[in-house]
C-alpha cells in the first residue's frame, strides 16, 4: 500500500530534467495532494530538509497536506511517520518540515529550505509576495527545488511560473484518477464534462476569460500620449488598516473626450487612513487631477476629513454605494464594450482583477479593490452627467 511507484500516475511522478519548480495543475480529485505528499515523503527519505509546506492558512494546511486523506502523514507506514508538533514536522530520521501561510508572508522572513512544496497557489490572497518571499529561503542543499500544485486559474503568479524556463509543468484531469467514487464521476463529472468552469476544474485548463465576466482581455485597449480633459482620482478605502485587511483602491483616469483613459494604479496594501490618503494626495497632485472622489459607505466623513489632513486644499467628491458592486459595473463594462476607456501600459493587475471579477462581487475570491475604484472614476468621468461642470473661468 505505500509502494508509491507502484501507485503513481505518470504525471504524478517528479519529472526528469533540471528544474527548480515543478508546477503541477490539475483538476479537482486528480490527485495532485497526493503527488505532493508523496514527493515530500520521497524528500525525507533522503535526508533532503528542512522542507517549507506553504498552504493558504496554517489551518488549511495541517488540515490538507499534512493530515488530510491524501496528506502528508497518511502517506507513510507507521514506522517511518513523522510527528505534527504546533506547525513542524519530525521525521525519524531528524528531517523537518514547517508549515507555513502564504496569506502572511512576512512569517518567511528567518526560515531557510532545501525544498518547498506550495499547495493551491492559484487561490493565495497575496501569491506574488508569498511566493517571492519563498524563494529567498530556499537556499539551503545541492539544489533547492519546489512543487507547486493547483487548480489552473489565471493568476499573475501562475502566467508567471509558466513562462519561466526553470518551470516544469505536468498536467492532470480529474478522470485520471482512477480511484475515484463512481458516484462522483457520474454525477459530478459528467455533469461539467465540457463546460468551461468543468474545463478549469476538472480538466485542469488555464482559462484566462471567465465567459460571465463583465470584461474580456480583448476590451482593454492601449493607448499612449493623450493630454485629458480632466483628471481625477477615485478611492476605495477599506474599512480596517491592518495587514490582514483589504487593499485601498486608487485609481487615476482622465477625460479624453467622450471617453476615458486610465493612467495609474496606485492601490496600497496594508492601508491604514493615513498611508492611503497621502499615496491619494499624491496622486492627485503628480496628475494635476481636478479631485478624488472617494467612497464614503464605511467611514462617512470621516474618510473626508484624512484626506484634509493630509491636504485640506484638496476637492473631495464623497460618493455612495447604493447598488451592488456587478451593477455598478455593468454600465461601466458597457463602455469598454463600446471602445470608449482606453488603458496604458502597466495595469496588469488592474486588467487581472476585472478579468477575475464575479457575478458574487469577488475577484478571485477576494475583495475587488481596485475594480471598485475604478468603477468610482469612470462613472465620474462619463456617467455622472447630471451634475454641472466647471468647464473653465
Amino acid at each position: 500500500m505505500f509502494d508509491w511507484p507502484l501507485w503513481a500516475a505518470p504525471h504524478q511522478t517528479p519529472p526528469e530534467g533540471d528544474w527548480t519548480t515543478w508546477l503541477l495543475m490539475g483538476g479537482r480529485g486528480a490527485g495532485k495532494t497526493r503527488a505532493g505528499a508523496e514527493w515530500v515523503r520521497g524528500l525525507a527519505a533522503q535526508g533532503i530538509g528542512p522542507i517549507a509546506l506553504v498552504g493558504e492558512t496554517i489551518a488549511e494546511a495541517i488540515a490538507i497536506m499534512v493530515q488530510g486523506e491524501s496528506g502528508v502523514l497518511r502517506v507513510h507506514p507507521h514506522n517511518e511517520q513523522p510527528k505534527l508538533r504546533d506547525n513542524r514536522l519530525i521525521w525519524p530520521n531528524g528531517v523537518e518540515a514547517m508549515v507555513l501561510s502564504a496569506s502572511d508572508p512576512e512569517r518567511f522572513r528567518g526560515p531557510q529550505f532545501a525544498a518547498a512544496w506550495a499547495d493551491e497557489i492559484g487561490k493565495w490572497p497575496r501569491a506574488d509576495e508569498a511566493w517571492d518571499m519563498l524563494q529567498f529561503g530556499l537556499r539551503l542543499g545541492d539544489r533547492p527545488r519546489q512543487m507547486a500544485t493547483t487548480t489552473p486559474r489565471p493568476t499573475r503568479l501562475i502566467k508567471r511560473l509558466l513562462g519561466d524556463p526553470l518551470t516544469v509543468v505536468t498536467r492532470m484531469r480529474t478522470d485520471d484518477n482512477r480511484f475515484l467514487a463512481p458516484q462522483f464521476l457520474d454525477a459530478i463529472v459528467g455533469r461539467y464534462r465540457g463546460s468551461v468552469l468543468g474545463r478549469q476544474e476538472l480538466d485542469g485548463e488555464l482559462i484566462e476569460d471567465l465567459p460571465d465576466a463583465l470584461w474580456q482581455r480583448a476590451m482593454f485597449v492601449p493607448v499612449s500620449g493623450v493630454v485629458p480633459e480632466r483628471i481625477v482620482v477615485a478611492v476605495d478605502p477599506p474599512v480596517t488598516g491592518t495587514a490582514k485587511s483589504d487593499a485601498c483602491g486608487i485609481i487615476v483616469a482622465g477625460r479624453v473626450g467622450e471617453g476615458a483613459v486610465v493612467l495609474e494604479d496606485r492601490t496600497v496594501k496594508p492601508a491604514p487612513p493615513l498611508v492611503w490618503a497621502e499615496r491619494a494626495v499624491a496622486a492627485f497632485h503628480a496628475h494635476g487631477a481636478d479631485a478624488i472622489v472617494v467612497e464614503v459607505n464605511q467611514g462617512g466623513d470621516l474618510v473626508k476629513a484624512v484626506i484634509e489632513q493630509i491636504d485640506a486644499n484638496v476637492p473631495v467628491r464623497a460618493v455612495r454605494a447604493n447598488r451592488g458592486k456587478w451593477l455598478r459595473a455593468e454600465p461601466v463594462a458597457a463602455l469598454y464594450g463600446r471602445g470608449l476607456v482606453r488603458h496604458v501600459a502597466g495595469l496588469t493587475a488592474l486588467e487581472d482583477e476585472m478579468c477575475g471579477f464575479g457575478a458574487d462581487g469577488k475577484s478571485g475570491g477576494h475583495s475587488p479593490d481596485r475594480v471598485d475604484a475604478l468603477v468610482w472614476a469612470v462613472t465620474e468621468l462619463l456617467l455622472d452627467g447630471t451634475r454641472p461642470r466647471v468647464r473653465g473661468i
